[in-house]
């Protein structure tokens, strides 16, 4: 048998085709473009995510026999406003995860609403990348197009909905809406009348591993499986990659170094930060989780390797950082080139270099790229430990990740040992375990973790170099309270 993972990034589409004994036999990755129609803006076309999706599955499972195909799970994207009329067409391209445009209206929320109403309707604040103040800019800027809006989803829901049929969401996703209750896992009332929507402009809310439905005929067909396929609800992009990271039950962190950076620290209990640095959200498991983003970590790299020094060879240019310059760099970065989520919550944020002089080599800067974003997750950490939280220990996954430098230096940051898993395939691994629960191969999230998931490596911290770090991340903590009453001029 064989099951479907499907991780709806932000530049691709990713599908994996796992069998039932958790390989990974099949891999196809279909890219679509990216729009940036005003500076902060950050936008898709939910028509792309789908004829990627069309694409990809008849390509992934080549020469397997269909029959064998049993469900289809999908991690995704979190927070991206889908809008949909009455007859289910996309009324604007989806307002992404790290889109900033909505800086008024999250502050309209923090500030006039109030943090402490909206930690209690929600279990957390507003953040300019959820979905709820996307629906006030829309209401406001758009009202044509706003009063038009028949279904509100998140994006790989949009992909459930065009593969059953069924407007269907999970509470791991929902969770990142500013409109769900986390607690009591039900839609907020209170959020809905402030952001003018009724519940019946919702999906439906399901556990991450329920089946919602099965697959239309006619996407069957073009998929060349059977209809008897079971999609189940899948996941948000961090809570499937913690799933198939096996970070489940009580007391698991997962560190992701996607093109976002996130800590993800799972609980049995429903818990929230007393300050909203974190955010508080249902897990894929069915229990809750404590999470801190950053809007921009392998991205970082990315950008300063691609745009600006025009070299793709990542690898090369890691190498040229000779090891006895680990905890000593002068060179400082702030990782927040799109704004910054946690713990700052700061729209206005900019990314810096700070410390350059004479002597700084390109090898100083590349090593201050990867150890600010170490420094900016570890930000999250702090909060999480001030609130008594203990991790020993982490899992560390994305595309980020699979630099042995970048995690030496996240390890020795943050002073834990750091645990590879044998399958480190991120959302749709953690999507393709959900179909196996969904199909009844397990009884629980948990169980399905516990069979499928082990470790291949880990990265152990070094007490020197700790040390050293632990000097410089003191250093950093003090540049973005120094600069932040500039960013807001200068943006």
């Amino acid at each position: 048998m064989y099951y479907i993972g499907i991780d709806l990034g932000t530049s691709a589409v990713k599908l994996l085709l796992v069998d039932e004994a958790g390989r990974v036999t099949g891999e196809v990755t279909k890219e679509y473009p990216l729009s940036f129609p005003h500076p902060g803006w950050s936008e898709q076309r939910p028509e792309d995510w789908w004829n990627a999706v069309l694409a990809g599955v008849p390509e992934l499972i080549s020469g397997v026999d269909a029959k064998e195909v049993r469900g289809i799970g999908l991690g995704g994207q979190m927070h991206g406003l889908v809008a949909l009329d009455d007859r289910d067409n996309v009324i604007r391209p989806a307002i992404l995860w790290n889109d900033g445009r909505t800086a008024k209206e999250t502050d309209y929320l923090n500030e006039v609403v109030g943090r402490e109403k909206l930690s209690r309707y929600t279990a957390n604040i507003a953040f300019a990348g959820f979905t709820a103040p996307k629906l006030l800019w829309m209401r406001t800027n758009e009202p044509e197009s706003f009063k038009k809006i028949a279904k509100i989803m998140l994006p790989k829901d949009y992909l459930v909905y065009k593969m059953t049929g069924v407007h269907a969401t999970d509470y791991s996703d929902a969770s990142g809406m500013l409109l769900l209750d986390v607690q009591h896992k039900r839609w907020s009332k209170e959020m809905l009348d402030i952001c003018g929507v009724t519940e019946a402009q919702l999906p439906e809310l399901h556990e991450s591993w329920e089946c919602v439905g099965s697959l239309k005929p006619e996407v069957a067909a073009a998929f060349g499986l059977s209809p008897s396929v079971k999609v189940c609800a899948g996941a948000g992009d961090n809570a499937a990659a913690a799933v198939g990271t096996g970070t489940v039950g009580a007391g698991g962190c997962n560190i992701s170094l996607g093109t976002s950076g996130t800590v993800f620290i799972s609980s049995d209990k429903f818990g929230v930060d007393p300050h909203n640095a974190l955010h508080s959200f249902a897990h894929a498991d069915g229990g809750y989780h404590l999470m801190g983003c950053m809007l921009s970590a392998a991205s970082c790299n990315k950008w300063w390797m691609d745009e600006v020094s025009g070299d793709t060879d990542y690898a090369s240019e890691q190498a040229k950082i000779a090891p006895d310059r680990l905890g000593r760099n002068h060179v400082y970065f702030l990782p927040y080139l799109m704004g910054e989520r946690s713990p700052i919550n700061d729209t206005n944020a900019r990314g810096t270099f700070t410390g350059l002089t004479m002597d700084t080599t390109h090898a100083d800067m590349t090593q201050a790229v990867l150890e600010g974003v170490a420094f900016a997750i570890r930000d999250s950490f702090e909060v999480a430990k001030s609130l008594g939280v203990e991790i020993p220990r982490s899992n560390i996954c994305g595309g980020g990740a699979k630099s042995p430098l970048w995690r030496k230096i996240l390890a020795n940051v943050l002073g834990i040992p750091l645990d590879m898993v044998t399958t480190e395939q991120g959302p749709g691994y953690g999507g393709a375990i959900l179909a196996m629960v969904a199909d009844g191969r397990y009884p629980t999230v948990q169980a399905a973790c516990d069979a499928l998931v082990t470790v291949a490596s880990t990265t152990q911290p070094a007490p020197e170099l700790t040390r050293l770090y632990d000097e410089r991340y003191q250093q950093f903590k003090s540049i973005y309270p120094g600069l932040k009453p500039i960013f807001p001029k200068i943006v």
